[in-house]
């Protein structure tokens, strides 16, 4: 007890001699504790002199300016030191209330290099541009070093190989940017993530083999980098990663011989993607049949062949993508290869724009499939009667197939929220099955052929659907008046349905809607007021083909972004209204509207296509289109336009279609029209326009296609610039009084020389709206159309344009001989030369125009004989030669003897079938009695007329009595009466000819 009582007096002795000591390091641990570490002075006047570099719009550096730079906007510093550790200024991973549109720009300051403790660099998605600073690669200590997306461009700097703690390197999307070996990434074995995504590594022959001896690589990103296709077979792995989990060399130009280094890493990869290479070729089955481990698998746009069998083993596996290769054989192969553990993982299956055939398997067995993307393949055969098991798909996409058979029934795809059956060729009726979808948000069926009447019975339950597709079949819709929708569309495309009543009441529930289709769904009458102020989010609205009717309201602050608006073919009238200054494209054609088209003023500059024609529109154009940069197309054609084409109107001009036709617009073609270098199709005609052909239209213009200035007031020569025009198809200058010869260097039109055209269709493409500055942009489709003369009527041409090639230089001054080069367009299918004083010959070879449909050289001076190779011309429907000085013989040749003799009519010295004149030495036997050969005009006179008469009038009844007694006289009399009704004939047509020829002279 003794003991026990002298140890605690002990350690209460040394408590209370030590406790002030204690106290005071209590006291001075408080005293660190509270110190306030503050940046390195000569570091903050370094980061201050980099701001003074950069172009700061939208001050994101406003706070670089305090005195402790470790509280300054990106910077971060060490909590023992105090220096700056790390620097973040990436310009996309700003908080989302303070994006700025405007990153930062200028130049990167040497300065950074006072920052010798930084160990994270991210100034990613600035566009700096000009070249990686090369003191980067001495800042030593850097562990994570982001430069993707700053617009550098020139030599990568070999010095980062000295960055030997470098854990993290991304200069991805520095499409300038280039490097020769890559031997010094080899120095940086720490690196786990190497971004070099759209750096030209061309001349990086050695990248495989330095990626391979990366002992810490877990992801590479090659991607778009002109790879060098090189051998793995001589590449060590001694020093490979065993952890590489992610690659992606997607969009190079790699082979097969890639499989092989893959496979090495086969127990690591988890996300592969060769997608756009020049993969060849069934895919081998070592490549991939291993790799237990992998998810993400994407050999998009490649030209793999057959039906891969390397997955069945693959139990991971769960997004498989061959968008757009060069898959063909039977779709159900496919999934037969997919039945092993593949089935109970796959979750995404893309096998979009391929040549798989066949029927369509049940595709239920894939059990955790969420997604199925077959569009543009060559499926058939109807969907199977029944599936198998309830299915976890949400995105089903059959589109643009030729399936066929009734729709099945929906009701296993509880889940599904994506449906696309469009261009198909399904038929039957509309599934009430669809109609209970409840989770549906997406519903694509349009180009088919269903019929059925759409009620509120099949819609009844879709309360997540947004975009309502059913264009182009043959469904009704009937919905009650009073029908209230269980959903908010955002898209109603109901084009080519027929809608049972006027304008739908059931569209005014619908307010948040951004796209409207009803064009021909034959809606009449008038457009209610409400139908103005249904939706503020509305960018496209189509209402074309219908009969619709009413003046339509100020229109400018109805619209939402860019929007696009078809108004075409319908009953409107009045003046035009106000439209969105904004608007990208406008359809009002076919409409009774008048008036001028000031509204356009107020444009702001993103048109880029307008038709208003067929209208009954005047004035002159407005001088205002200066802000016009992005219009395209322009169609004005067939109203009442007056005045000059404004100079305004074509300065830095990107137009691409220009119709004028059948107005009343004067002037000569205005110099600044040469600026529109895309210009593919001019057509003026039916104007009074004048002046002379300008030469720089074959300058300038070098993409036409069509060049049409019939019935203008044009003169002068046809100038020889106009052969630099080698895209031109369509040339028609007819109808004016334009003179001189045909320019000889015709064989320098290109594409008339070409017996084959690529496309029936003339069509550009040009923005068709978009909902705003961060909505995506819609591309619609142009198709170019061109009115011309064919086979003497006047007729448009749009889906056929393209395999039309026409020379139409009619009803002018021209003279001179046809040029022979003319032979050499053999693509030509009309050449219209009449009406004008062309001489000499028809070309010998004119017979090389096998194509040729129509040949019209009439009302000339064309002399000598129809050449022989004319009997070649088996295409032809429309000859004529009327009315020239030819002679000799038509060549015999079915079709030449096919034509009315009208053909050749007013050529006194052609003879030969179809004309009843015969060619000398090629006479019929005749009668010994009478005298069948024709005779000259100076026989029959006047006196041959009334001795006629005399002599009928004497011996009629003598005549009579003895023709009724004796038949063999009866006969021959009757004889002479036909030989003389063709006498007659003849000679009346060769004096009419004779006259008509003095007339012209």
């Amino acid at each position: 007890m003794n003991e026990i009582m002298s140890l605690q007096l002990i350690i209460t002795f040394l408590f209370i001699l030590f406790s002030p000591n204690i106290k005071a390091a209590s006291v001075v641990t408080s005293e660190v504790a509270d110190v306030k570490i503050e940046c390195i002075e000569r570091e903050r006047h370094a980061l201050l002199i980099f701001k003074q570099g950069l172009i700061d719009a939208d001050g994101l550096l406003s706070s670089w300016g305090g005195e402790d730079c470790c509280k300054w906007r990106g910077v971060s510093c060490s909590n023992t030191t105090g220096h700056v550790v790390k620097l973040n200024l990436n310009y996309v991973n700003r908080p989302p209330l303070e994006i700025s549109y405007q990153p930062l720009r200028g130049n990167i300051s040497s300065s950074l290099l006072e920052l010798q403790h930084l160990d994270y660099l991210d100034l990613s998605f600035n566009p700096f541009g000009g070249q990686i600073p090369e003191f980067i690669g001495s800042l030593y200590k850097l562990q994570h070093l982001d430069l993707s997306m700053c617009w550098f461009s020139g030599r990568v700097p070999y010095g980062l190989g000295n960055l030997s703690r470098l854990q993290y390197l991304d200069l991805n999307g520095n499409f300038g940017s280039y490097v020769g070996k890559l031997e010094w990434l080899s120095n940086l074995s720490f690196l786990r993530h190497v971004g070099l995504n759209n750096i030209n590594l061309t001349e990086a022959t050695d990248w495989l083999q330095v990626v391979s001896e990366l002992p810490s690589l877990t992801k590479l990103q090659l991607q778009a980098c002109f790879l060098p296709s090189v051998s793995s077979t001589s590449i060590s792995f001694v020093n490979s990663s065993k952890s590489l989990a992610f690659v992606d060399l997607s969009g190079n130009t790699l082979t097969n011989s890639i499989y092989l280094w893959l496979s090495n890493f086969s127990t690591s990869l988890v996300h592969v993607d060769l997608s756009l290479n020049n993969l060849q070729g069934p895919v081998p089955g070592f490549a991939f049949e291993n790799m237990t481990s992998l998810l993400h698998l994407y050999l998009d746009q490649t030209h793999i062949e057959g039906i891969p069998n390397t997955f069945r083993n693959m139990c991971s596996l769960k997004r498989l993508s061959f968008l757009n290769s060069n898959l063909s054989g039977q779709l159900v192969e496919l999934f037969l290869n997919l039945s092993g553990c593949t089935k109970d993982a796959l979750e995404y299956l893309n096998l979009e724009n391929n040549n798989l055939s066949g029927s369509l398997p049940d595709f239920t067995v894939l059990s955790s499939l969420r997604e199925l993307h077959l569009f543009n393949n060559m499926l058939d055969g109807s969907f199977p009667k029944r599936f198998g098991q309830l299915s976890n798909l949400t995105v089903l996409d059959l589109g643009s197939n030729q399936l066929g058979g009734s729709l099945p029934d929906f009701s296993v795809f509880s889940t599904l929220k994506i449906l696309r059956i469009s261009n198909n060729k399904l038929n039957g009726t509309f599934s009430t099955s669809i109609g209970q979808l409840s989770k549906l948000e997406e519903l694509y069926v349009s180009s088919n052929f269903l019929e059925d009447t759409i009620s509120e019975v099949h819609m009844s339950n879709l309360f997540d659907l947004k975009i309502f597709d059913l264009s182009y079949n043959k469904l009704t819709l009937n919905f009650s008046s009073v029908w209230l929708p269980p959903f908010q569309l955002d898209v109603i495309a109901l084009s080519n349905c027929k809608i049972v009543s006027r304008l739908p009441a059931w569209l005014q529930t619908q307010n948040k809607f951004s796209y409207l289709d009803l064009s021909s769904t034959e809606i009449s009458g008038l457009v209610p007021s409400w139908f103005w102020d249904l939706s503020p989010n509305l960018y496209f609205l189509n209402l074309s083909n219908n009969s619709l009717r009413g003046v339509l309201p100020d229109l400018s602050l109805k619209f939402a972004g860019n929007p696009a608006i078809d108004l075409s073919f319908n009953y409107f009238e009045g003046s035009i209204p106000p439209f969105p200054p904004t608007m990208s494209s406008l359809s009002l054609s076919n409409n009774m509207f008048s008036g001028s088209i000031s509204f356009l003023c107020a444009n702001t500059g993103f048109l880029s296509y307008l038709d208003l024609s067929d209208n009954h529109l005047l004035g002159e154009f407005p001088s205002c289109w200066t802000p016009w940069e992005t219009l395209f197309f322009l169609n004005l054609a067939n109203n009442k336009f007056s005045g000059k084409i404004p100079n305004s109107m074509t300065s830095g001009c990107l137009i691409k279609s220009l119709h004028l036709r059948n107005n009343s617009m004067s002037g000569e073609m205005p110099t600044s029209l040469r600026n529109c270098e895309r210009l593919a199709v001019i057509d003026l005609g039916n104007n009074k326009f004048s002046g002379t052909l300008p030469a720089w239209i074959g300058d300038s213009l070098l993409d036409l296609t069509i060049l049409s200035l019939r019935s203008n007031r044009f003169h002068g020569m046809v100038p020889w610039q106009l052969c630099n025009l080698a895209m031109l198809q369509v040339l028609d200058f007819s109808r004016n009084s334009i003179s001189g010869t045909i320019p000889e260097c015709l064989n320098n039109l290109t594409a008339m020389v070409q017996n084959t055209s690529s496309n029936a269709l003339i069509s550009s493409s040009y923005i068709l709206g978009s909902p705003g500055v961060n909505g995506g942009i819609s591309a619609g489709n142009y198709q170019e159309h061109a009115l011309l003369v064919w086979k003497g009527v006047e007729s448009e041409y749009k889906s056929t344009l393209g395999l039309l090639k026409s020379i139409d230089l009619s009803s002018n001054k021209l003279s001179g001989e046809v040029p022979v080069t003319v032979t050499s367009l053999i693509g030509l299918i009309s050449l219209n030369l009449s009406r004008n004083s062309l001489t000499g010959p028809i070309p010998p070879k004119i017979g090389q125009l096998n194509l040729l449909n129509t040949l019209d050289l009439s009302d000339n001076l064309l002399a000598g004989e129809i050449p022989e190779s004319c009997s070649q011309l088996n295409a032809l429907g429309v000859l004529d030669l009327s009315n020239n000085n030819l002679s000799g013989k038509i060549p015999s040749n079915t079709k030449l003897q096919s034509f009315d003799p009208s053909a050749y009519a007013g050529n006194l010295e052609l003879c030969g079938p179809p004309l009843s004149n015969t060619c000398p030495g090629e006479e019929q036997p005749q009668d010994p009695d009478f005298d069948m050969e024709p005779r000259e005009d100076g026989i029959i006179t006047l006196g041959f007329y009334v001795s006629m008469a005399l002599g009928f009038i004497a011996g009629f009844w003598g005549v009579v009595a003895t023709l009724v007694l004796n038949r063999s006289w009866r006969h021959a009399y009757f004889q002479f009466l036909n030989h003389t009704k063709d006498q007659l004939y003849v000679a009346v047509v060769l004096n009419i000819a004779k006259f008509q020829r003095w007339l012209r002279s």
